[in-house]
């Protein structure tokens, strides 16, 4: 359980959050304002998006202190996140299938890590099931590539699009409220 300095060294990082919010949602916008992008496109999109939510997620879990220590979910899933971009920059000729895989497992462990933060959060704050919702939608969406990997390219943007736009949504709307906390 995270304590009310930890809670508020997070209210004055909420930027760190919101910024995650607004470049999920401009990704989201951009894919489905785009749906007939090609693979490899989608491929290097994702890429930098993972990667730029993965610096983000990095940095705010390194600069959010909890007992004087880094936030350590936060900091896995900026790990995961920049793992996956450069995987994907390293490697862009990947499958259709194999891409999917690794958008799949990305937004499963990321989920269930904001899932554990919001458990943490609970007696700190109120509200915290937006982080929990965002976890859920992320796990959600994972477990579904994971059932129909051989759904249509143009399905999967638009898929990809709306949940990069719910979970953006909602990190900024949890930032928000983190911000209260930020001036205690």
């Amino acid at each position: 359980m995270l304590d009310q300095d930890a809670v508020n060294s997070m209210g004055r990082h909420w930027g760190w959050i919101a910024l995650r919010g607004v470049i999920a949602i401009l990704f989201g916008l951009m894919a489905m304002a785009m749906p007939g992008i090609t693979l490899s496109a989608l491929v290097l999109v994702w890429g930098a998006f993972a990667l730029a939510d993965g610096v983000l997620a990095l940095v705010a879990g390194l600069r959010i202190r909890e007992q004087g220590k880094p936030l350590w979910a936060l900091v896995v899933v900026g790990v995961l996140g920049v793992a996956a971009g450069v995987a994907t920059f390293l490697w862009p000729g990947l499958t259709a299938l194999v891409l999917l895989y690794i958008i799949a497992f990305w937004a499963l462990v990321s989920g269930v890590f904001q899932i554990v933060a919001a458990v943490r959060f609970r007696k700190e704050m109120r509200n915290e099931w937006l982080v929990a919702l965002s976890g859920v939608i992320s796990v959600v969406f994972g477990l579904m590539l994971l059932a129909q990997p051989g759904a249509g390219a143009l399905a999967v943007v638009w898929v990809i699009g709306l949940y990069a736009l719910f979970f953006g949504a909602l990190l900024l709307a949890f930032a928000f409220r983190l911000k209260r906390h930020g001036a205690a």
